[in-house]
């Protein structure tokens, strides 16, 4: 990814949550934050956009054969912006794949009702991978690092799952696990019937109490580190938990509208959270 490519990805991170988030660290890490967001969101553009799947199977390939390179010591172009960020914040190779594992997994195969081991799995690879190579941007050392992204990755990513139930529908995709659609009674797994079902908010309610409860174990690892290396993670959560807190009071019988973070709520947040 080009400098200019990381310019044009700014607008995009501008209108997210994200973004605020990015704002409350200091100018090297911040910097670091934007190369890692425009890599990540490169990969997840090619797993969601347009093209059979071969095609996108081969661009995920080319960018594991460019993280590969930038490890050994290749500048190659593509991935300039990421030079730095790797050598100043020492930044690890297998979190970066673990990334591209998972934008694959949504490529291989339709999502459809993945059972709990496998929508963990994704989960630590397209969240918690993330929040690993974070991690060492904001300062954190190991294991609470770790523990930080494991917990706050999954509470993130089971909260946009939530969230996006309507939109992931349209693509084919149901990401609500099979075993907690048995036990709330729901027999099919194609996405839409799933969405209809009267059963649906029990289904619903038991990822929502999983994300709070990875919501509570992230606030923890917060709570015994310095402010000063999580402020960024810690306004993040503050925004997602609202988001949570908005799904559950809105419910999830048909027709659900869209939650969105009024820019009020991101505002009080950063001023609560990241001038302290």
């Amino acid at each position: 990814m080009s400098d200019s490519d990381a310019h044009e990805l700014l607008p995009q991170a501008a209108g997210s949550s994200f973004y605020a988030a990015m704002r409350v660290l200091r100018p090297p890490q911040r910097k670091a934050m934007f190369a890692i967001y425009g890599f990540c969101r490169a990969v997840d553009d090619i797993a969601d956009g347009p093209g059979d799947r071969n095609t996108k199977l081969g661009e995920l390939s080319r960018w594991r054969a460019q993280i590969d390179a930038l490890f050994d010591g290749v500048r190659e172009p593509a991935i300039q912006t990421l030079i730095d960020p790797v050598r100043q914040f020492d930044l690890r190779r297998e979190d970066f794949m673990s990334v591209i594992d998972g934008m694959e997994m949504d490529v291989v195969a339709e999502i459809d009702a993945p059972e709990l081991a496998t929508l963990d799995l994704y989960c630590d690879r397209v969240a918690c991978a993330v929040g690993r190579i974070c991690v060492r941007v904001f300062g954190m050392s190991e294991p609470s690092g770790d523990r930080l992204a494991h917990h706050l990755g999954r509470a993130l990513q089971l909260t946009n799952i939530l969230r996006d139930l309507d939109e992931d529908a349209q693509q084919k995709r149901l990401y609500l696990p099979r075993e907690t659609l048995r036990a709330a009674g729901i027999a099919v797994t194609e996405p839409m019937a799933v969405l209809m079902h009267s059963r649906l908010p029990e289904a619903c309610a038991k990822v929502a109490d999983s994300a709070r409860g990875h919501f509570a174990e992230a606030t923890e690892v917060m709570s015994a580190e310095p402010l000063r290396t999580v402020r960024a993670p810690l306004l993040m959560a503050k925004i997602y938990q609202h988001v949570l807190d908005q799904l559950i009071a809105r419910g999830w019988s048909a027709p659900r509208h869209r939650i969105h973070v009024p820019k009020s709520i991101l505002v009080w947040n950063v001023l609560r959270y990241g001038l302290l």
